[in-house]
């Protein structure tokens, strides 16, 4: 079959790249954004690229941005899906994949929309839209079958206890893939400047982001740079997403997050808050608020034993390949089911 891989940018895409085992058994192909990540999947898969677009465009202030950005994205959505005619669209969200999710079920595409990692307590806006056409529904937190009580219920999140690799004295800031995140940067720089980060920083600092002369700045990375700088990196300073944390952790790397929040209009909501409390609910991160909080922070990743996570997506895998199997099935005329008889 032919299968419409549907994700924004950052987690959401990694998210489905962890799946890959699943769907490269199929001509498969990608509707993203066109961040760092997003052009490295093109470089190896065939990939349509969409216009950011989301609610909280007109939340923070700017609805005439979010229209302009609903057009565009809904045109370049309409060409991907009448040019590949997927038979399914397997989805993690966001807001930038919505149109193309609508557009496939138009064309009788079957649509599988898998509620983002990032989500542990309460849904995403997206999975609240998506999951009323979608045909099939996977959320991977039990708190979330509330909401949604026909859906699969799949939690990757698994701890690990493999050896940690050798580390340098080297601090990474990442910001992750879409958007500058000033007040990450401006307070890992003031703990470089006063002495409090005595570890060389390596910054990756989004597209147009500030670069301060304290630190190693760097707009974007590949994921195979990110992950090779993971490999050497003791301490981790990132963003709230979930692909960010994860990565940290399964390189073992002491990590503090930093959630990029609401009221500071650094975000169109405070899910970043949500997830970062609950992966340190879990013992697995230190969540920093301010400067101070960071300092502090760091200080306390130094002298504790780093945790180490990663997720598992057997059991999910398992899922989609039988629901797969199930749709291929079903897309059989009666006449080519009794001619393979």
């Amino acid at each position: 079959m032919r299968i419409c891989l549907a994700a924004s940018g950052g987690g959401h895409v990694r998210q489905l790249l962890d799946l890959k085992p699943v769907w490269s058994e199929h001509d498969s192909f990608f509707v993203t954004e066109p961040t760092a990540l997003g052009e490295s999947l093109s470089s190896e898969h065939r990939t349509y690229f969409v216009t950011h677009v989301a609610l909280g465009q007109a939340k923070l202030g700017r609805p005439w941005e979010m229209v302009r950005s609903a057009w565009r994205n809904l045109l370049e959505s309409r060409r991907a899906i009448l040019t590949e005619k997927p038979d399914v669209i397997i989805t993690t969200g966001a807001g930038a994949v919505f149109a193309a999710v609508i557009w496939g079920k138009l064309t009788g595409a079957k649509v599988i929309a898998i509620e983002s990692f990032a989500r542990f307590e309460r849904p995403s806006a997206f999975m609240r839209i998506a999951s009323r056409v979608a045909d099939f529904s996977v959320v991977q937190s039990p708190h979330l079958k509330k909401w949604f009580p026909q859906s699969e219920v799949f939690d990757p999140l698994r701890l690990t206890d493999e050896p940690r690799p050798k580390k340098e004295p080297l601090l990474f800031a990442t910001v992750g893939a879409t958007l500058p995140f000033a007040r990450l940067i401006q307070s890992v720089a003031e703990l470089k400047r006063t002495g409090a980060i005595p570890e060389r920083v390596v910054a990756q600092v989004g597209i147009g982001g500030a670069r301060p002369g304290e630190l190693d700045c760097v707009e974007t990375m590949t994921f195979d740079e990110i992950r090779t700088t993971l490999t050497h990196a003791d301490l981790v300073v990132c963003h709230g997403g979930t692909g960010s944390i994860i990565t940290a952790l399964r390189e073992r790397c002491r990590t503090v997050v930093m959630p990029r929040l609401f009221e500071l209009a650094e975000h169109y909501d405070n899910h970043q808050l949500e997830i970062s409390q609950s992966f340190e609910q879990r013992g697995l991160v230190r969540v920093a608020r301010s400067t101070e909080e960071l300092r502090d922070a760091i200080q306390a990743a130094r002298e504790s034993d780093p945790a180490g996570a990663t997720t598992d997506p057997q059991a999910l895998m398992e899922w989609l390949r039988t629901t797969l199997a199930t749709v291929a099935a079903n897309r059989r005329t009666p006449l080519q089911s009794a001619a393979s008889a």
